[in-house]
C-alpha cells in the first residue's frame, strides 16, 4: 500500500504537467484561430469595400451615360434662356431711356412755347414804348428768347435722333428675341423628349448610388469622388487588363498584381491614382448573385 501511494504521488505531477502542456497548446491553437478569423474578417471587409466601390462606379457610369445622351442640350437651353433674358432686359432699359428722352423733348417743347409767348408779349409791348431805350431792351429780350427757341429746337433734334436710333435698335433686338424664342422652343422640345425617356431611370440610379454610398466609409467615399472628378472617363475603380491599369493603361508589376488579388488592403495605381479591384473577386461575386 505504501509503495502504491508513492507511485501515485510520482505519476500525479507528470499528469498535471501533461494537462498543463495540453492546455497551453489549446490556447495557442485558439489564438491562432482567432488571429486567422480576424485576418479573414479584415480581408472580407476590404473585399466588401472594394465591391461597394465597384458597384457604385457601375451606377455612376450609367448616370454619366445618360448625361452624355442628353449631350450639350441642357447647357444650350440655359445659354439661350440667358441670352433671351439679356435681350429682354436691354429692350426694357431702352424703353425706359426713350421715355426719359421723350420727357426731355416735352420740356424743350414747353420752353419753346414759353419763349414764343414771351416774344409775343414783348412785341406787343414794343408798340407802346415811350423811348428807344425801352424798345431796344425789349428787342434784346426778343432776341434772347429766339436764341432759347433755337437751342431748344437743337436739343429736340438731338433727342429725337437718339429716340429714333434706340427705337431701331429695339426693333433689331425684338427680331433676335423672336429668333431665339423659336430656337429655344425647338431645343426645349428636344430636351423634354430626352428627359421623358431618361429622367425616371436617372432617379432610380441616383437612389441606388445612395445605397452604395451608405456602405462606404466617408474618407474612402471622398477619395472615390475626388478621383472620379479628376478622371477624364469618370472611372475611379478599375480592373487590371492585360497586366495594365484599366484606367491609364500603365503596366502593373506581377508582385503588385498579386497584392491586388489578395485584397488585404486598398491599392491604387501609382500613375493615375485609380483604385484597383481584382477581376476574379468581381466575377465570383457576380456568380454568387446569379
Amino acid at each position: 500500500m505504501a509503495k502504491k501511494k508513492e507511485v501515485t504521488e510520482e505519476i500525479a505531477p507528470a499528469v498535471v504537467e501533461k494537462k498543463s502542456m495540453t492546455s497551453t497548446k489549446e490556447i495557442i491553437i485558439e489564438r491562432k484561430q482567432e488571429e486567422t478569423a480576424e485576418q479573414i474578417q479584415e480581408e472580407l471587409s476590404i473585399a466588401q469595400k472594394l465591391l461597394s466601390l465597384y458597384y457604385l462606379q457601375q451606377v455612376c457610369s450609367k448616370i454619366d451615360k445618360i448625361l452624355v445622351e442628353r449631350g450639350e442640350l441642357p447647357n444650350e437651353v440655359r445659354d439661350l434662356e440667358d441670352a433671351l433674358e439679356g435681350l429682354k432686359t436691354r429692350i426694357a432699359k431702352y424703353h425706359d431711356e426713350i421715355k426719359d428722352i421723350q420727357e426731355k423733348i416735352a420740356n424743350e417743347n414747353k420752353k419753346i412755347a414759353d419763349s414764343q409767348a414771351l416774344i409775343k408779349r414783348y412785341e406787343e409791348q414794343q408798340q407802346n414804348v415811350r423811348n428807344n431805350r425801352e424798345y431796344e431792351s425789349l428787342a434784346k429780350e426778343i432776341e434772347y428768347q429766339s436764341l432759347e427757341i433755337q437751342l431748344s429746337e437743337k436739343n429736340k433734334s438731338k433727342h429725337s435722333a437718339t429716340v429714333e436710333a434706340k427705337s431701331e435698335e429695339i426693333k433689331g433686338f425684338e427680331v433676335k428675341v423672336n429668333e431665339l424664342q423659336e430656337i429655344l422652343g425647338q431645343k426645349k422640345s428636344e430636351l423634354d423628349g430626352i428627359l421623358a425617356e431618361t429622367e425616371e431611370r436617372e432617379k432610380e440610379l441616383r437612389k441606388e448610388a445612395e445605397v452604395y454610398k451608405a456602405r462606404i466609409e466617408p474618407r474612402l467615399l471622398t477619395a472615390f469622388e475626388r478621383i472620379r472628378r479628376n478622371a477624364r472617363n469618370g472611372l475611379a475603380i478599375v480592373q487590371i487588363e492585360r497586366d495594365a491599369c484599366g484606367g491609364c493603361f500603365s503596366t502593373i508589376p506581377p508582385q503588385r498584381q498579386l497584392d491586388i488579388r489578395l485584397h488585404k488592403k486598398i491599392i491604387v495605381c501609382e500613375a493615375c491614382g485609380r483604385i484597383f479591384i481584382d477581376k476574379q473577386l468581381v466575377e465570383e461575386h457576380q456568380n454568387d448573385n446569379e
